[in-house]
């Protein structure tokens, strides 16, 4: 069996194991994103991931989880500290009807995003070339969801981001199992709306998405 077929089954496996529909289209989508982030990676170092079943498990997969807290519907949603486009572009694939800021500090990282979404033909997703806490007085109060897998810490990431919530909308974080200690400080343990237990697909481990409200 060629090695992209492979690479297309196990995405498609994960898929269906999370209960996502998915089109043709949107699987050759991940494909070349999957190719063009492998070529990149050569010369840029976008992601330690090096493996097509880690890249598509551990960026792809990991990323879609955020699926299963975000509202129905069209969005205003920012990816804050997006790196190589995780977990923004992967939702966008998915989901084209949230128009999607990817907030990514690093020049070649944004170099790399701004040729992906060409490469992919996405409409209604832009780039930041900025740290999320000096993204400008435009942008707040912009956003229904502000999303990140970053190394933010709950308590960090709800002083950061809160400012760019519209009344009302949501902060997402992406954790695993050590996230208990720090839902004990105060202003954290507040803010949470809802935990998401999940398993990620195939890996299986565990993961908790952190909803949090401002």
């Amino acid at each position: 069996m060629p090695k992209r077929l492979r690479s297309e089954e196990l995405l498609k496996k994960g898929l269906k194991e999370m209960v996502i529909q998915y089109s043709d289209e949107q699987i050759r989508s991940f494909m070349t994103f999957l190719a063009e982030l492998k070529k990149w990676n050569r010369a840029y170092n976008l992601t330690g991931l090096k493996t097509d079943e880690d890249i598509i498990v551990k960026h792809f997969l990991d990323s879609l989880l955020y699926i299963k807290a975000l509202p129905e519907g069209a969005l205003q949603l920012a990816d804050a500290g997006t790196g190589a486009g995780f977990p923004g572009i992967p939702i966008k694939i998915i989901r084209p009807e949230i128009n999607i800021t990817l907030i990514e500090s690093s020049r070649k990282k944004s170099a790399f995003l701004r040729h992906i979404i060409r490469t992919l033909g996405l409409t209604d997703i832009n780039v930041l070339e900025q740290r999320l806490e000096r993204i400008g007085k435009e942008h707040e109060r912009a956003y229904d969801v502000i999303v990140s897998r970053a190394a933010f810490s709950v308590k960090e990431f709800l002083k950061t981001a809160c400012p760019f919530v519209r009344k009302g909308g949501r902060l997402i974080l992406n954790k695993g199992p050590k996230v208990s200690g720090e839902l004990k400080e105060p202003d954290a343990a507040n803010a949470v709306i809802e935990i998401l237990k999940l398993r990620l697909p195939v890996k299986n481990d565990e993961r908790n998405l952190i909803v949090l409200e401002c």
